[in-house]
């Protein structure tokens, strides 16, 4: 594929080199999913088309952009190859977070080299234990996404306590490449192509400053950054995989629309299966549910950012429906995605046939953390209710 010529584009052009993508993504994602890891050359591709720079702080070389701008770039990668696309979310929502941290973090990170990039391992794998001037962490972090081609580190996460048990803060720490090991143990039914694998920290030190609270959100935390990163970090995360999830069923549909029409039925007496009313329903059905997904997802990106793009914080209900509304995403997606796998019959199962990959890569996506729709939805009708959050919520609160 030939390098794209960076420069400072528009929303319209991010998009629409994404959109060309798409069929070099498709010819490309069975290797992706053998190889266990996307191909150094597709993160380059990435790298030119500018993906990575869409969230990236501007003093730093970023083009600080909309974070619609990087979920439209998601939807439609994800209808190429979902692994791809889905390294494209977690390696691009972190220069954001690096906008978070004190400069010190983005001149260290990018001083001399501003393409490199950061992977993550956010679940409290390890442990951590404050020491003189920073922490220490041990242990292993799972499932980082795109680690192989992160030169630039990884942010792991961590849970704090005080002397009695009590939880006083969930951090970031950014951690340098050289500071752990990649294990590869990534073998799964779903994504295999991520190259999710294992971080392993022995008795790292990692300085206050390369920190930030994942939970926190306020004027303490966000009150003095520039306009984008006023935006909830989780907020912006959580949008992010709803997105690349809505755009792996955008492609399930394109596969099946491209299945069914020279398609002939064998069990009716109607010929052509573009005839057949349950073929033509379940397509209309699931078109409605993933358009209405990728819309809420949008729309409440949209809500956030009027308030951080005039310098203001998001309010704290705002934050709750938008979190707990997106994280219904990858269950309505998947439900519409497997409505019309059902209807590829016999045909859908070969493993030559890309729609059962697309397929099992959408049901690992609806599985991620921030797709849990069946916790989210008690935790939201009771806040409408009047119901105190829990202590250490997402919400900043």
């Amino acid at each position: 594929m030939d390098s794209i010529t960076l420069s400072i584009p528009s929303e319209r052009e991010l998009v629409g080199r994404a959109r060309d993508m798409i069929p070099w993504l498709r010819e490309r994602a069975d290797a992706c999913e053998q190889a266990r890891m996307v191909p150094p050359e597709t993160i380059k591709a990435f790298q030119d088309a500018g993906f990575f720079r869409i969230l990236q702080p501007r003093r730093w070389g970023g083009y600080e952009m909309h974070p619609n701008v990087l979920n439209r770039v998601l939807m439609e990668l994800g209808r190429g190859c979902p692994s791809s696309a889905w390294n494209v979310m977690v390696l691009g929502v972190h220069p954001f977070e690096v906008g978070l941290l004190d400069p010190r973090c983005g001149d260290e990170l990018w001083g001399d080299d501003d393409t490199r990039l950061v992977s993550s391992s956010y679940a409290p794998f390890g442990t951590v234990k404050a020491v003189d001037g920073g922490y220490r962490l041990n242990g292993d972090w799972l499932t980082s996404s795109g680690c192989d081609h992160a030169a630039g580190g990884a942010f792991v996460g961590a849970r704090l306590f005080d002397g009695d048990g009590k939880l006083t803060d969930y951090k970031a720490f950014w951690v340098e490449a050289k500071d752990y090991e990649i294990i590869d143990d990534w073998h799964v039914v779903g994504l295999a192509g991520t190259g999710s694998k294992k971080l392993r920290l022995r008795d790292v030190f990692v300085p206050a400053y390369r920190t930030h609270s994942i939970i926190a959100y306020g004027e303490a935390s966000h009150g003095g950054l520039d306009n984008l990163y006023k935006m909830p970090f989780l907020y912006v995360f959580y949008a992010a995989v709803s997105s690349v999830i809505t755009g792996m069923a955008l492609g399930m549909r394109d596969l099946y629309v491209e299945h069914m029409k020279p398609r002939q039925n064998i069990s009716q007496a109607v010929g052509a299966a573009t005839q057949n009313p349950f073929v033509k329903g379940r397509l209309g059905e699931a078109e409605a549910k993933i358009t209405a997904a990728a819309a809420r997802v949008l729309q409440n990106t949209d809500e956030a950012w009027a308030y951080a793009s005039h310098g203001r914080l998001v309010p704290l209900e705002d934050r709750v429906r938008h979190f707990a509304t997106n994280m219904f995403t990858g269950g309505e997606v998947f439900e519409a995605a497997h409505m019309i796998f059902k209807k590829t019959a016999t045909r859908g199962v070969w493993l030559d046939n890309p729609m059962q990959r697309q397929m099992r890569d959408i049901l690992v996506g609806a599985n991620h953390i921030t797709q849990n729709q069946d916790d989210i939805g008690d935790l939201l009708g009771g806040f409408m209710l009047g119901n105190p959050l829990p202590s250490g919520n997402q919400f900043g609160a």
